[in-house]
């Protein structure tokens, strides 16, 4: 009697529906994992991008109040060419630095990585989704044929 227990359809769905849960836990861990990870990650991006976006504004700040300071207290005519290209270069460092800021904020993309993983385990469920039919449909096929086996064994006697 044990081994009829041991035996039969319930026992193949039974390892089947183990077999499913352990892969789901195991993925749902790693994922969970990734995902810490990433957001971890992400939240260091955030905080270099606002440190450099505060930079980059008194950066812009400093420049504009140079450039206001050079026109409002009218500078003698031999350096004026040297105050406006410092104020320039002031200018071009903030704009630079705006430049750099915006392609890091449009390169960042939040759980990437995860995402990915995720479309991968899908993937991998419904590969496992398709053995698990063409399991059953094997198992069906064969008990057709120890069915007619025993059919024709019968028709014999």
């Amino acid at each position: 009697m044990i081994e009829q227990q041991n035996q039969g359809p319930g026992n193949g769905l039974f390892n089947i529906a183990q077999r499913i849960l352990t892969i789901v836990v195991g993925m749902i861990e790693t994922r969970l994992r990734l995902a810490v990870v990433e957001l971890e990650e992400e939240k260091f991006n955030i905080i270099q991008m606002l440190m450099m976006a505060g930079i980059t504004l008194l950066f812009a700040a400093f420049g504009l109040m140079s450039l206001l300071v050079l026109v409002v207290l009218a500078i003698d005519p031999q350096y004026r060419l040297t105050a406006i290209a410092s104020t320039t270069g002031i200018l071009l460092l903030a704009i630079v630095g705006a430049v750099v800021t915006l392609a890091k904020a449009r390169k960042s993309s939040l759980l990437g990585a995860t995402r990915e993983e995720l479309q991968v385990d899908r993937n991998i469920l419904e590969k496992l989704q398709d053995e698990i039919k063409n399991e059953e449909v094997e198992r069906k096929h064969e008990e057709e044929v120890k069915s007619k086996q025993r059919d024709r064994i019968a028709e014999a006697k």
